[in-house]
């Protein structure tokens, strides 16, 4: 599946859309449901079962605040 900057922007409204018409609280608790940014990458010469095994197994962990101690 190919997809680019556009469908992405396209993708991030529609969602938004739908989870503000169905989640009334977000309207007035975010004033924005997605950021602008957008990320796209290639994976190489893989197949999308093994992309998806390392998603799945790749733990995310949030990075320590500025000026704490770690």
């Amino acid at each position: 599946m190919r997809t680019s900057p556009g469908a992405a922007s396209q993708f991030k409204g529609f969602t938004s859309h739908h989870l503000r018409a169905g989640f009334g609280h977000l309207r007035s608790r975010l004033p924005t449901l997605w950021s602008r940014s957008c990320f796209v990458a290639t994976a190489g010469a893989v197949s999308a079962k093994t992309v998806r095994r390392h998603i799945v197994g790749t733990r995310y962990e949030r990075a320590p605040k500025a000026g704490g101690r770690a």
